[in-house]
């Protein structure tokens, strides 16, 4: 199959110019699994919930619904970060979208980057695998800062993941050192969706540094974009070749661990 990281610049506040440039990367891409940045409808740097609640959706809002029924005829995924409202709760989320509704769904970030504390609320929902039977595709999400901690990858390769996904609004100029060794120690693909362009809305210039990237489960960067300009990334992936976790006749990355002995 074919996954696709799509690397471009929201424009805060213009939910529907967003929508419209992301039905079209939908509706023209051709990959099975399409990954977009983090809070692609609306933009990032939000100054407190108060305006957070002004854009946010519920999951089953009729804008998630439009890239649903998208995702349904096209025979197409879809992972697309969002600012989600839930009751009196708002969440740094990513809609995952399958074309089989049954298997969709929708990830919370876990851990909130600088000034998101402030405008999002913590999630206790954790970590999840969607085991996608009719494309043999067990698929697992994080979200942007997320990367930084070992232990969130490593939790959804153990609960399964062939693929792990992460759509991003990265800031700091470290995290290629660190997203191939995600894919390495877990043997996962590891899939980075970044955005580009410039936001100061708090007083400081957010400057994203693009540079979306496909990584092999060997580690190995089978695509990355340039760190600005628009572009689309593509690269074919096997995912069941994920899924032995042993790299010679005696060791197993999984079955060699002592989590006994990790506190």
């Amino acid at each position: 199959m074919k996954i696709a990281a799509v690397q471009f610049c929201p424009i805060f506040g213009e939910v529907e110019a967003n929508k419209a440039k992301i039905e079209n990367y939908c509706t023209s891409i051709e990959a099975d699994i399409i990954v977009f940045p983090e809070l692609a409808f609306t933009g990032y740097d939000f100054l407190n919930k108060e305006e957070v609640r002004k854009y946010a959706v519920d999951f089953k809002s009729d804008l998630i619904q439009h890239f649903q029924n998208i995702s349904t005829k096209t025979d197409k995924i879809f992972v697309i970060g969002f600012a989600e409202s839930d009751t009196d709760k708002l969440y740094n989320s990513a809609a995952i979208l399958c074309p089989n509704s049954n298997y969709s769904d929708v990830y919370r970030k876990v851990h909130l980057f600088y000034k998101e504390r402030f405008c999002f609320d913590q999630t206790d929902k954790g970590y999840f695998v969607i085991d996608y039977k009719e494309k043999n595709l067990k698929l697992g999400t994080l979200i942007c800062y997320d990367w930084r901690f070992p232990e969130a990858t490593r939790t959804v390769a153990i609960k399964g993941a062939d693929v792990v996904v992460c759509p991003s609004n990265l800031v700091t100029k470290v995290w290629h050192i660190s997203t191939p060794s995600r894919a390495l120690e877990n043997k996962v693909y590891f899939v980075v969706a970044n955005r580009i362009g410039t936001e100061n809305r708090n007083g400081v210039d957010l400057e994203f540094n693009g540079g979306s990237a496909i990584y092999s489960y060997n580690g190995s960067a089978m695509q990355i974009a340039a760190k600005d300009g628009e572009e689309v990334i593509i690269s074919e992936i096997f995912p069941e070749e994920t899924r032995k976790k042993s790299f010679n006749e005696i060791n197993d990355i999984f079955a060699d661990r002592r989590p006994e002995l990790y506190m």
